[in-house]
């Protein structure tokens, strides 16, 4: 009888949809990734192109492939990531969240957004692991992601992948898009260097507070949706639960995208 290794919970930086596509050290970062990893029975992605007024699973048994991005090449809305979905998985998920005093409902025709087929198109390129999509709420705050992603933690003791997708700082308004290999700009580099230290430390109480303490914290993300996914990813890692940085990089001046375990 296979018994389920208990994987870790994963934030993800999923910058440009040309993640998908382009040789970078983000990219190959992904290339890897999959294949460092206990292989998962399902994936559940929270993803900061998913959202809702409340948490909302996708339950879909063949989720389409969306391609919810404008103005990038012909080839990238070729692509597909044919994954199957995890209908009875999508429901237990939004029973515990139910449970858990969380309000969820399921959206049975929802897609997979680039949030979420942009990294598994890396990781794992075969697209035979089932998926299942999460929203993020742009109103909400870090603590209602912190409780959504603790009532998903037993998961990771049953086989089950859950990944936050976002981007560790996202301004698109402050990208240089001229210079993919510009440096990182001081007020980044100061936001996404708090981050790291409270994040290694635990910090929990200081990073739920992010936008009242990190330094240049709505420079860094004028909305919170690409953020949101870190909270998710952190809650599921337990209360006890180390953070291991898995990667650091950064493009076009101030997209940071780092990635972290937590287990």
């Amino acid at each position: 009888m296979d018994v389920p290794i208990r994987l870790p919970s994963l934030f993800l930086s999923h910058g440009s949809p040309m993640l998908a596509v382009q040789d970078s050290p983000a990219g190959r970062f992904l290339d890897g990734l999959g294949q460092q990893l206990p292989w998962p029975k399902a994936i559940v992605v929270a993803s900061a192109h998913f959202t809702t007024g409340q948490p909302m699973v996708g339950s879909h048994a063949q989720p389409e492939t969306v391609h919810d991005f404008g103005g990038f090449p012909a080839q990238l809305y070729a692509l597909r990531y044919p994954a199957p979905g995890a209908p009875d998985l999508a429901t237990g998920i939004a029973q515990r969240l139910n449970d858990a005093g969380v309000p969820t409902r399921i959206r049975e025709q929802h897609g997979l957004d680039h949030g979420v087929w942009v990294p598994l198109r890396r990781m794992y390129p075969q697209a035979d692991i089932p998926v299942v999509p999460l929203s993020v709420m742009p109103h909400g705050d870090a603590a209602q992601h912190v409780a959504i992603g603790r009532a998903l933690a037993p998961l990771r003791d049953e086989g089950v992948l859950v990944i936050g997708s976002g981007g560790f700082v996202h301004n698109l308004g402050e990208l240089d898009w001229r210079h993919a290999d510009a440096p990182l700009t001081p007020w980044a580099a100061e936001f996404a260097q708090w981050m790291r230290e409270k994040l290694q430390a635990r910090d929990i109480d200081a990073l739920i507070e992010w936008e009242s303490r990190a330094p240049h914290a709505r420079r860094a993300h004028p909305t919170v949706e690409h953020l949101m996914p870190l909270f998710v990813a952190l809650g599921a890692g337990g209360d006890a639960a180390s953070v291991r940085t898995l990667h650091r990089s950064h493009e076009f001046g101030s997209l940071a995208l780092d990635a972290f375990a937590f287990d």
